[in-house]
């Protein structure tokens, strides 16, 4: 348990020598307490952070200049120089700020970090970061350290409608700790304080939604350098604030990953060339300067889609995207090259707006992808062009939604973290990519402001940038317990369950309120099946599923998880009482909902779904004649087009596969006539779209202006894809034990999916062969696979690489019903057929 090299005893945490232990991933050591910026070893070096809110010396320092509350902050550079004259061993880097920032050292960026130090709850948590910066100082002369600072999430523009400035602040701040350790573990500490001085940047505006502007003519050059003049600069003003606050950032960091080409150049009505990056992503375009006359301003206006030829920025709502360069005298040879620094954007399209040169050139433009930087995990292709494409624009809305925190969308007056949605697309989240970090640091912020109310509900979004009370609302509601459930299923680490348990019992106990039968009560709102398809447009909470048989599906599914928790956890009584309740809540939900023979008085796919999925059937007879007529539901009445919105999409898939209706579901799936999964793939979405139909057939953009080509929820398919397509699934928490059990359909061949567990790489590779279905699998160490094939024996392997070959006998094929006389299969669904 020591590093090879260091001496015996050097940072040793523990003596016991090998510990033996099933799990490969979060075993805990809790022997000892650590101290704050102490070093020490398991086989490796550790090092830890400011622990203590005493471990800060430094101020927090703020811009003089104040704006009027419905202004944008400009952008303030602070500065601070100073002499070397020893070199030291080590030297650290803690850094945060009020606002968004990037950190220089002697003219040098300490990290390719951006938009840090990322969005929380700021009333109750401010996150830092540390930087090994010992290789930017120079001794025995003039050292700078630079820091430029927006407004971001912290003090910018907030929410829609227009939203609001100066939520947890009125002014820019920096609070920074520059430790230096020379031998004998002698500490220095240049921190912010007094002697910093601070300038308006040549970022005249830079605000998330509306985009930056910068003048080059206003460039401080060489202003984080030594020898830069500072005398025309501004004292800082020296504030208190709350160190304990303080926590070091436990996400991966925000960072450019990626950089696309324009694919083409067309232009609009007015002559502006307009650039197609062939993708809808998030992030922003890095251009050549070109030449032109100090003064002229180029203009970039990004947008997710085309209409007519022209790009659609209606769907933005107050966000204008824009970015704005204004050209300096520049006296260099060489090429420069231009990007914003503290917004992003969601786009595929950039207009162009007054290009100073004779003609605009492809090369000079590239898109530039950021993203929390979390690890890529699951990856999944097959057969089908189409299905294949579908999941990567699940993958790419992921991305793009998670700047930070898990977000609806990435482009227009919003981006805030709903709890709704994350709520049903972890599991998918948690396949893509390693989002444990992620998400634990947003389900802690989302705790602490659920903890201000007195009723036990969380905020809708959190960070909770609107001014919305804290109220009792199902699915959002439910994102305190079932997010940390798909956490623990996903990774195996029981800590999750732990740390969240308070807010768990606080929603389930205190925030819903009850009828005298345990159901939910009367809410003043549900958003029920939010988005079904036959909601009308302006009001998508209003789906045909009764939104209180909504909510307590999901109440009982609850219910059930709850159980488990206290189990594992080890409160025994309180996991027999959600035990015996949820027996109730069944009853319950049976005499309110489900007629003797099984049918249910909203008779609908998402009622039928979640009924299946979450076995709120008292009797097989009522369940069987539910799957029946779920189905006659998909055949005659939507002709296998998708009837579901938030509630009803991720589950119906599951369900049917779990009333053995896999090929039905697979028509559902292959579909390409709108309401469905691959229409928008058909209509060119790179992206997963917020309403089934945000692009009409017609080419037109929905008229709507909640219209966003970029949200994830319905991408929650993803998951029957793993389960089903790629033969995935967990049975036990953190893959510890998983099936193998792909299931063929819809046309499709073959398929290859692939998933970095806990314990490593799981590789499941199927293909049909001359009446056989041959699947190699690749099962990783200290974990157990089931590989069940049809109807064969499931075999129960151990890691390494096997092949296994079943008689594959095609499954009998559903059709649809020739249409009634009076309507066409191309009706909307919302014209209803008689049963």
């Amino acid at each position: 348990m020591r590093h090879r090299g260091l001496p015996e005893t050097a940072g040793l945490i523990s003596g016991h020598g090998r510990y033996s232990n099933i799990y490969s991933r979060y075993y805990r050591f809790g022997q000892r307490t650590l101290a704050g910026k102490a070093a020490l070893q398991w086989r490796a070096r550790y090092e830890a952070g400011l622990l203590k809110a005493t471990d800060w010396t430094c101020d927090l320092i703020e811009t003089p200049f104040l704006v009027e509350t419905t202004e944008t902050h400009p952008p303030t550079l602070f500065r601070r120089s100073f002499v070397l004259k020893q070199v030291p061993c080590k030297v650290r880097l803690y850094i945060t700020s009020h606002g968004i920032h990037e950190a220089e050292i002697n003219g040098i960026k300490v990290s390719d970090q951006v938009l840090a130090p990322g969005w929380t709850a700021y009333d109750h948590e401010l996150q830092y970061q540390v930087h090994d910066v010992g290789q930017l100082l120079r001794q025995g002369t003039e050292n700078v350290i630079g820091i430029h600072v927006a407004e971001g999430w912290y003090c910018g523009r907030l929410g829609f409608g227009g939203g609001r400035h100066n939520i947890w602040g009125s002014r820019l701040g920096v609070i920074a700790q520059l430790v230096l350790t020379f031998q004998e573990e002698i500490t220095q500490t240049i921190g912010s304080d007094s002697d910093w001085t601070c300038h308006r940047s040549p970022i005249e505006t830079a605000g998330l939604y509306d985009g930056e502007a910068y003048d080059m003519a206003k460039e401080q050059v060489g202003w984080s350098s030594a020898g830069f003049h500072d005398e025309g600069w501004s004292a800082v003003k020296v504030c208190g604030y709350y160190p304990e606050r303080l926590t070091c950032s436990d996400g991966p960091p925000i960072r450019p990953t990626r950089s696309l080409p324009a694919i083409q150049i067309t232009h609009s009505i007015n002559g502006n060339a307009i650039l197609d990056f062939g993708q809808n992503l998030v992030g922003w375009v890095q251009f050549r300067v070109p030449k032109g006359p100090a003064g002229h301003k180029i203009t970039l206006v990004h947008a997710e889609t085309l209409e007519n030829g022209e790009c659609v920025t209606r769907t933005l709502r107050h966000a204008k995207a824009t970015d704005v360069v204004v050209l300096g005298q520049s006296s260099s040879p060489e090429e420069a090259y231009w990007n914003p620094r503290f917004t992003f954007h969601g786009f595929r399209y950039v207009e162009v707006i007054d290009w100073p040169e004779a003609e605009l050139q492809v090369d000079d433009f590239s898109a530039v992808v950021i993203h929390s930087d979390m690890q890529r995990t699951g990856y999944l292709t097959c057969s089908d062009p189409l299905v294949s494409r579908l999941h990567e624009n699940v993958v790419w809305s992921m991305r793009g939604n998670f700047v930070g925190i898990p977000t609806d969308c990435p482009q227009r007056d919003e981006r805030l973290g709903y709890t709704g949605d994350i709520q049903i697309f972890s599991p998918t989240a948690c396949f893509l990519y390693d989002c444990y970090s992620t998400l634990r640091s947003w389900l802690r912020n989302l705790a602490a402001e659920q903890k201000e109310g007195a009723n036990g509900s969380p905020p809708i979004f959190s960070p909770k940038a609107m001014p919305v009370p804290n109220f009792p609302l199902a699915i959002w509601g439910d994102a305190t317990i079932l997010v940390p459930w798909d956490l623990y299923w996903a990774y195996g680490d029981v800590e999750i369950l732990s740390t969240q348990y308070e807010t768990m019992i606080g929603w389930i106990d205190h925030g819903i309120p009850r009828a005298a039968n345990g159901l939910w009560g009367q809410v003043r709102v549900q958003l029920g099946d939010w988005l079904d398809p036959m909601a009308p447009p302006d009001r998508p909470h209003l789906g045909i599923t009764d939104s209180q048989l909504v909510a307590n599906a999901y109440l009982i599914r609850i219910t059930d998880v709850m159980s488990e928790v206290c189990t594992i956890l080890g409160h025994a009584s309180k996991a027999s009482a959600y035990s015996k309740h949820a027996v109730e809540l069944r009853a319950a939900f049976a005499s309110e909902y489900i007629t003797q023979t099984g049918r249910l008085v909203s008779d609908s796919q998402t009622a039928y779904a979640l009924a299946i999925k979450f076995d709120l059937f008292s009797t097989p007879a009522q369940r069987n004649h539910a799957v029946e007529r779920l189905q006659h539901l998909i055949l005659h009445r939507s002709r296998c087009k998708i009837a579901t919105g938030f509630a009803g999409t991720p589950a119906i898939g599951h369900a049917l596969s779990k009333a053995g209706k896999d090929q039905l579901f697979y028509m559902m799936l292959t579909n390409t006539k709108p309401p469905s999964w691959l229409y928008p793939v058909t209509m060119g979405a790179t992206t997963i779209w917020e309403r089934w139909d945000s692009v009409l057939p017609d080419g037109t953009i929905h008229p709507s202006e909640m219209t966003s080509l970029n949200h994830y929820a319905f991408g929650a398919v993803a998951d029957w894809l793993h389960a089903y397509v790629g033969g995935l699934k967990p049975l036990l928490p953190g893959w510890k034990k998983f099936r193998i059990a792909p299931k063929p359909g819809g046309g499709i061949t073959w398929a290859s999916a692939s998933f970095e567990c806990p314990y490593g790489e799981i590789v499941v590779d199927w293909k049909l062969d001359d009446g056989n279905l041959v699947v190699e699998v690749k099962v990783p160490p200290n974990t157990t696979a089931e590989v069940q094939l049809g109807t064969k024996e499931c075999e129960v392997v151990g890691s390494g690489f096997h092949t296994f070959r079943a008689a594959y006998v095609e499954p009998e094929k559903l059709s649809l019903p020739p249409p009634l006389p009076f309507t066409t299969e191309d009706d909307d669904p919302k014209l209803v057929t008689k049963d």
